[in-house]
């Protein structure tokens, strides 16, 4: 994607990195000059003396409650409290973003140059902040559960970048800044339509982490492809990583907007991650040999592993959708291994499970895979489709333990004190009460523990902290310590990317 293939990537940094630059602005200027010189900046008389506001400072008028329409009918208090944003600095969260997996831009200083200073006090007005990838910053969430123009512009206004020194929450349309970034969006908007090898199209859009936002394709990619297969037509959709993260949140927060639902869901298992939550096989490490254990036919630990997939079925099946689990077979797994997993499944709850050979055989390694999910869908109504819990009805606690005891499998939940502070002023305003919930938390695990391996059961998990993405429409509860920017490996890909120049015509290689 950083390879220029859809421009969303390119699109969304450009415009993370617009909003980071106008809210470190704001701040100095607001430090450095006068109410006055602000107001003339802002609105400056033309040559007949008459000043105008721009359209994008409607929204903060209205968020006022300034109700005039000429700039020169504000009174002085009005003015000061137009002008002043009075940025808590800090209170930004913020980030700038680079599709880059550069570790060291995970904490960084910003505004040390001798020109971001207060000169009639020397302070300096630099603070410490920190990069994320690209596929974390809310616009990305924005843009995938964007349903047109206007609700995108809507989303972008309604992002949260920091709070005033009183309190109050900061948002785009607060700097004014709203519409420069649905411009920098509107292209982004409309997916990149691709093929497969076999001439199989396919809509590629958006990609926001399952681990810390929703992880799932755009709604205008699905609704698109609705329309283009008709009402007898199939369209597969992603979630990202498992039934406790994109899964979930396909369901409860995707589907919650979207309208969307679903009639049949495909689980992909493989035998070796089923003998990993075994917890009787050896860890896998990245870049070293597989063990023995998973390149040669072990039935007591694919059986004992299994218990992991069976989870997630049931968590499908909460839902009121069907499930069919897609073996994703290699060629080290025996058809021993393959049959105990089916059996499993089917016995855990699944409508189907079928092995898959498509990274072998292409198309035609997936053909008893398609057919199993066209009968799922045919077996089944979409109207049997429910949430989990009902986001308007219940409070913010109890829709995060409710994720834990019925998709997790855990017993409830604890709270650091931030957490407890956040959350009470979120149940206290009736708009982010109904709110979503997001769960930021590893993926390698249904619990908070990455170590947790296999269907866990009982646990507690600490809730650490809560932020509100108030564009995107969710609150995000974080479980754990998330990194928002990865680092590169020992040997990184880039060592087999190349040009390879001999056959005349450039080629690019090393990309697969």
């Amino acid at each position: 994607f950083n390879l220029h293939m859809t421009g969303d990537i390119h699109a969304i940094t450009a415009a993370n990195n617009l909003f980071a630059a106008a809210i470190d602005t704001r701040y100095l200027h607001e430090q450095t000059a006068s109410t006055n010189f602000l107001w003339n900046k802002l609105c400056p008389a033309d040559s007949s003396g008459r000043r105008a506001f721009e359209l994008s400072m409607r929204p903060r008028l209205d968020k006022l409650g300034i109700f005039k329409a000429a700039p020169d009918d504000l009174t002085a208090s009005e003015i000061e409290r137009f002008v002043r944003l009075d940025i808590d600095p800090d209170s930004i969260t913020w980030k700038r973003v680079t599709d880059t997996n550069d570790r060291y831009l995970r904490g960084v200083s910003v505004g040390t140059s001798p020109s971001e200073v207060n000169k009639k006090t020397g302070e300096s007005l630099g603070r410490e902040s920190g990069f994320a990838i690209t596929v974390a910053s809310e616009i990305m969430a924005v843009l995938a559960l964007a349903t047109d123009l206007s609700d995108l512009r809507a989303r972008l206004g309604r992002m949260i970048a920091c709070t005033s020194r009183a309190g109050a929450p900061l948002t785009a349309d607060d700097f004014g800044i709203t519409g420069a970034l649905t411009v920098l969006m509107m292209d982004a908007l409309m997916p990149t339509t691709m093929q497969t090898l076999e001439g199989t199209p396919a809509l590629v859009h958006c990609g926001p982490f399952a681990n810390i936002a929703h992880g799932n394709s755009s709604v205008v990619a699905d609704r698109l492809a609705l329309k283009l297969v008709g009402p007898r037509g199939y369209v597969l959709t992603e979630a990202g990583f498992g039934s406790d993260m994109g899964g979930e949140k396909f369901f409860n927060i995707k589907c919650l907007y979207s309208g969307l639902r679903p009639s049949c869901a495909v689980l992909v298992c493989t035998v070796r991650a089923l003998k990993l939550h075994s917890n009787e096989a050896p860890p896998v490490v990245p870049g070293a040999a597989l063990a023995a254990e998973y390149r040669e036919e072990r039935l007591g630990l694919v059986a004992k592993g299994a218990a992991n997939m069976i989870a997630h079925i049931q968590n499908v099946r909460k839902h009121g959708v069907q499930v069919v689990v897609a073996i994703n077979r290699f060629h080290t797994d025996t058809d021993a291994e393959v049959e105990t997993v089916a059996r499993a499944a089917r016995e855990g709850g699944a409508f189907d499970a079928v092995a898959a050979d498509h990274f072998a055989k292409g198309g035609a390694g997936a053909v008893e895979l398609g057919r199993a999910v066209m009968a799922a869908c045919a077996a089944t109504s979409p109207r049997e489709f429910r949430h989990i819990y009902d986001a308007k009805a219940q409070g913010v606690k109890d829709k995060i333990e409710t994720i834990v005891r019925e998709v997790y499998g855990g017993a409830g939940a604890k709270y650091s004190p931030a957490a407890e502070a956040r959350i009470a002023r979120y149940e206290a305003d009736p708009a982010l009460r109904s709110l979503p919930i997001c769960m930021s938390k590893t993926q390698y695990s249904l619990s908070d523990d990455p170590k947790a391996l296999g269907a866990p059961s009982g646990f507690t998990v600490t809730v650490k902290d809560a932020y509100v993405s108030a564009g995107a429409g969710f609150i995000v509860v974080s479980l754990g310590t998330i990194s928002f920017i990865p680092g590169l490996p020992v040997k990184p890909a880039y060592y087999k990317i190349d040009v390879d120049l001999s056959s005349g015509s450039p080629r690019v290689v090393g990309l697969s």
